[in-house]
């Protein structure tokens, strides 16, 4: 008996684990273009350029012209986060993650801030980001 339940554990064991399961290749989802803390916007928005005739109009900036091919304009779709105008240095604006699903790609947002007695630069910032999604998928901000 004993023989038998461990002839057929293996199988019960394997046979449990045996759902068809969909794999997809690791790729990366986005990727940083740019993140500076002078030059943005002085007001705060979050932009998803879709369009290639939008996506077109940042291969225009000195910074960008050379990170954005005629590839990536038919297969990826593209953020601006703007910050806005702040006081002082220290403030930052990226991307912590992002989330690909069936129909959308979720994107959070992470907005650093100086600590209250931190030592800061006294200079007006406009932390910026540009962020290339390697998807044409729509675009959700968390």
């Amino acid at each position: 008996m004993k023989k038998t339940i461990l002839l057929l554990l293996p199988f019960f064991l394997f046979s449990c684990g045996a759902t068809s399961t969909k794999t997809t290749v690791n790729k990366t989802l986005f990727e940083v273009l740019i993140q500076q803390s002078y030059g943005g916007a002085s007001i705060q928005f979050y932009e998803i350029l879709t369009e290639p005739n939008e996506i077109k109009m940042l291969q225009n900036d000195a910074k960008l012209k050379n990170k954005i091919t005629t590839n990536d304009i038919l297969t990826s779709n593209f953020i601006i986060l703007n910050m806005g105008e702040k006081l002082t240095g220290g403030f930052e604006i990226g991307v912590e993650g992002a989330l690909e699903t069936d129909k959308n790609i979720i994107v959070t947002i992470k907005e650093t801030s100086p600590e209250p007695d931190a030592m800061v630069s006294k200079v007006i910032s406009n932390p910026y980001c540009v962020v290339k999604i390697n998807s044409k998928k729509e675009i959700i901000f968390k």
